[in-house]
């Protein structure tokens, strides 16, 4: 089941005063959808790579197979560190942070957070970061 299916039919509106008790229910129930799809992916990456890890008497398939299992490892990597940020986001709801941008402190956008839960900035202070990063990048 998809994280969409398993939010109720409540969007929130920019009508509403901003995170409300109702918003910060639908995105604590949103995270936790995510997470949760995201560990269940996991444990069936994790049942797959066991089944997988018989040995390949042809060196080709031995490679492709490693490419495979590397490319899997390092979606998992970075899934388990989406579930940290997960987490934290879920911490901001319970402290009263969620949805307000680190830098500025404003509101980040109801549709930004619908978009991406586990936005910390709002979108010109997420700007103005990456063009800092690419600044930087460049040197």
């Amino acid at each position: 089941m998809s994280v969409e299916a398993l939010v109720d039919d409540y969007r929130p509106t920019e009508d509403e005063d901003f995170m409300n008790a109702r918003q910060r229910e639908y995105f604590r129930r949103k995270l936790n959808a995510w997470k949760d799809e995201i560990l269940r992916e996991s444990r069936e990456t994790l049942d797959n790579l066991q089944e997988e890890s018989t040995n390949h008497p042809d060196m080709a398939d031995r490679a492709s197979s490693e490419s495979d299992r590397a490319l899997e490892l390092r979606t998992r990597d970075r899934q388990r560190k989406l579930i940290a940020k997960i987490d934290a986001a879920l911490k901001r709801i319970d402290d009263g942070t969620y949805g307000f941008c680190e830098e500025t402190g404003e509101p980040i956008g109801l549709a930004r957070l619908d978009a991406r839960p586990i936005a910390t900035l709002g979108l010109e202070a997420q700007e103005m970061h990456e063009r800092r990063e690419k600044v930087y990048r460049d040197d």
